[in-house]
């Protein structure tokens, strides 16, 4: 799972797409939770700056897809 997740990261920073929504599912797949894969996707905005900021939106569409509209949207309320 931590490869896959690692994998996450770098989808983003490179902007590909089709390796996002595989390694996204492989993730979940292999038992990585929403708040996980989540991480990984904001290592790889922190990493890749503003361009990476703006793929990172095809991932969360990917993890709206997997996860569900609910669980995206609930993401902003923990801890509150």
């Amino acid at each position: 799972m931590a490869k896959e997740l690692i994998a996450v990261g770098i989808s983003v920073v490179i902007n590909c797409q089709s390796c996002m929504q595989w390694h996204i599912e492989q993730a979940v797949a292999a038992g990585a939770a929403f708040r996980q894969v989540l991480e990984a996707v904001e290592v790889g905005i922190e990493m890749g700056g503003g361009p990476a900021t703006v793929s990172a939106r095809f991932a969360l569409d990917v993890m709206a897809d997997v996860f569900g509209e609910e669980a995206l949207a609930g993401a902003g309320r923990e801890g509150a």
